[in-house]
């Protein structure tokens, strides 16, 4: 229990609002609760949240005390009440995990209990799984990133051995990730390989395609294929070889075929003609091909796991078979 006299700066502030001053990673949904069960308590007696404080008040919080520390992002979990996700699978050792567009995976700089990590870390928690109180160090994590106004599938692994070999794969190229995408324009062939170097410019935040090596450049492969046309737009499917910053997105449009919606790699005047400000792109399936021992998570060889539907194929190509 922790025990604050109201000040003179806090005189006349509502108790529910003075209390989430006071515990900041308290969800907002558990300090209503703690209220009316008078768990939160004003001069020893139960007292309803729009109760207006007076100078001198003593407020009784009946709280556990990680809700009273500071927010960061290693604790943002706490301050989330019902975790929002989309769950596309899930085992003992890892999460399949729907990212929809606009959702970080982690905070950009500023602390944020909506990111990707903060909601699957508060899952865990809620389910009992997971006890950072009883850990040493491990806490549940991301394997892979997608870019915010990007959707798809993401890992997140629940045990240690998990990342290891989760990272192990990823860094073998022994997961293969594909991305739908629609472009404008008919690609030609309609199969094929993109391959390039791309420089990255971080303080643009932007790359670019380079057709030979030269210092800072990475070596960059895409593989895609048609799926379907209509009008001036097509439907791919990508697999990436390689995982390079925006290699999708400025492969494609170097080849002359940007993705709907691209602000930053696709033309400014067609997007707004078609009402669309984010890039139509979606990791939307991905294979665990081990080609080597793969310790706890050897049964996952083989399997392919894809999200449930995509907003933007159900809205330009409804009724496409995805195979």
């Amino acid at each position: 229990m922790k025990e604050f006299t109201v000040g003179k700066n806090d005189a006349g502030q509502r108790l529910d609002r003075f209390v989430s001053k006071t515990a900041p990673l308290l969800p907002t949904s558990l300090e209503q609760k703690y209220i009316r069960l008078k768990r939160i308590k004003v001069n020893g007696k139960g007292a309803a949240r729009d109760t207006r404080l007076k100078q001198g008040d003593i407020v009784q919080m009946y709280v556990n005390d990680e809700f009273f520390e500071l927010p960061t992002e290693e604790n943002a979990y706490l301050k989330v009440g019902t975790p929002n996700l989309n769950i596309v699978y899930e085992d003992e050792n890892i999460l399949l995990l729907d990212k929809k567009p606009g959702i970080l995976c982690h905070s950009d700089g500023q602390w944020s209990y909506g990111t990707l990590i903060a909601q699957a870390q508060a899952y865990l928690y809620q389910k009992g799984e997971w006890d950072p109180r009883a850990e040493n160090s491990f806490a549940p994590a991301l394997c892979n990133r997608i870019d915010r106004n990007t959707g798809g599938i993401v890992i997140a692994a629940k045990n240690a051995e998990a990342l290891r070999v989760i990272n192990e794969k990823i860094k073998l190229r022994e997961i293969d990730k594909y991305y739908l995408c629609i472009v404008y324009g008919r690609p030609k062939p309609a199969e094929g390989r993109l391959s390039g170097y791309i420089f990255k410019d971080a303080a643009r935040n932007r790359v670019y395609v380079r057709s030979r090596p030269e210092p800072g450049a990475k070596s960059a492969v895409t593989e895609y294929r048609t799926l379907a046309v209509r009008g001036g737009l097509s439907l791919l499917e990508c697999r990436l070889l390689t995982g390079r910053t925006h290699q999708i997105r400025a492969m494609l449009s170097n080849a002359g075929w940007p993705l709907l919606g691209d602000g930053k790699y696709g033309p400014g005047k067609d997007n707004r003609a078609y009402g669309e400000k984010k890039q139509a792109l979606y990791s939307w399936r991905l294979r665990f091909a081990f080609e080597s021992p793969a310790g706890q998570l050897e049964y996952l060889n083989g399997r392919s796991f894809q999200a449930d539907g995509v907003d933007f194929v159900e809205k330009y190509f409804p009724g496409s078979k995805l195979d």
